[in-house]
Formats: C-alpha cells, structure tokens, sequence
C-alpha cells in the first residue's frame, strides 16, 4: 500500500509540473501581446504630438511673417522701382515655406541696405543662420551703410519672435530695392500680408 501511495503522489506531482508549465507557456504570449500593444499605442501616440507640433509650427510660421505694414524711421521710399505699388511679381526666394515660385503683391517698395545676418532669439531660441532679410533701418545705430560682414549690430526689428533686441553678425549686405509683399503661400491658405523683406533681385515678372 505505501509503495501504491507513493506512486500515486509522484504522478499527481508530475501532472501539476505539467500544468504549471502549460499554464506559464500560455501566459507569456499574452504579456508579449500586452506590451506590444502598449508600445504601439505610445508609438501613435507619439507620432500624432510629432504631427501636430509641426502643424502648429508651420501656422506660426506663416503668421508671424506678417506685419502690420509699418515701415521703420527713415526708411526712404523707391522713387522709380522696378515692381511699383499694386503690380504683381513672381517670387525666386525660400525665407519660409511656400514662398518660392507664388505669386505676390507688392505693398511698399524702398530703398536701402539689405542684410542677410545671424542672430540668437532673445526668448532662447536656436540660432537662426543666414536670416533674408533686415534693412539697415532696421539697426540700433548702426552707423554708415553698408556695414562689413562680421560687423555685430542690434536689432530693432520684429519679423520673427526674439529678434527685437538681439545681438546679430551681419553675413552679407545688398544696397538694393527692398519690397514689402502680400502673397498665399503655396503650402497654406492663409495670406501673408506686408512681409518684409524680398530685394529686387527675388522677384522677376513670370
């Protein structure tokens, strides 16, 4: 009887082994599954933030490219310019998206000096490199144009957020005719209106 007994219990012994293992086989796929399925979820998650940060990114981008048309102190109106007040022109630049190859129109036309420059936003923004364009109006006492490249200025100009103020280094300088335009950008619906600035050169009639 107790070797009877004895035999008993192993093979009850070896059937709860065999299920224990069953059991945890069976588990382990299901916690796989889980943490798939939480990882794809983040996953979307996070590529709908990504989206819809560079949305919202590429609103402001246009907004903030429109002005208010005020034009700074002495600031001297093109007499002659080639794209007079009212005409419309075609668009050869890339200052932001949707921009190169529209159609604009032209609201103000000026003389000056053009600077490309680089400049680190005041609210602590990345740098921003090869900035088109500011004119020298546009500069805290900026002395005689044209300035050299390399020269450090201070802005006085609000195109973009922290540029008011800013310490830049001027990367090139174009004494040309600046204008001020209305355009839709290509990738946008919304109009930019008095954009400052696209030089003479950034413009053709087709």
């Amino acid at each position: 009887m107790n070797l009877l007994k004895w035999k008993t219990t192993a093979a009850a012994g070896t059937l709860v082994l065999l299920l224990a293992g069953c059991q945890s086989d069976d588990t382990e796929p299901q916690e796989d599954a889980a943490q798939q399925t939480e990882e794809s979820s983040e996953t979307a998650e996070q590529s709908d933030q990504e989206s819809s940060s560079e949305n919202s990114s590429g609103h402001d981008s246009h907004a903030m490219h429109s002005s208010s048309g005020e034009v700074p102190e002495g600031l001297k109106e093109a007499e002659n310019p080639t794209f007079p007040v009212g005409s419309t022109a075609v668009m050869h630049a890339d200052h932001m998206p949707g921009m190169n190859g529209v159609e604009a129109t032209i609201s103000g036309a000026f003389e000056t000096t053009a600077y490309s420059i680089t400049y680190t936003p005041t609210d602590g923004g990345e740098p921003v490199e090869d900035h088109k364009w500011v004119v020298h109006e546009e500069l805290e006492n900026p002395g005689e144009a044209p300035l050299e490249p390399g020269t450090e200025v201070t802005l006085a100009a609000d195109h973009m957020p922290g540029m008011n103020g800013a310490t830049a280094t001027v990367d090139s300088a174009e004494q040309t005719t600046v204008y001020m335009v209305d355009f839709v950008p290509s990738d946008s619906s919304e109009e930019v209106k008095n954009h400052k600035w696209v030089t003479e050169e950034e413009l053709s009639e087709e």
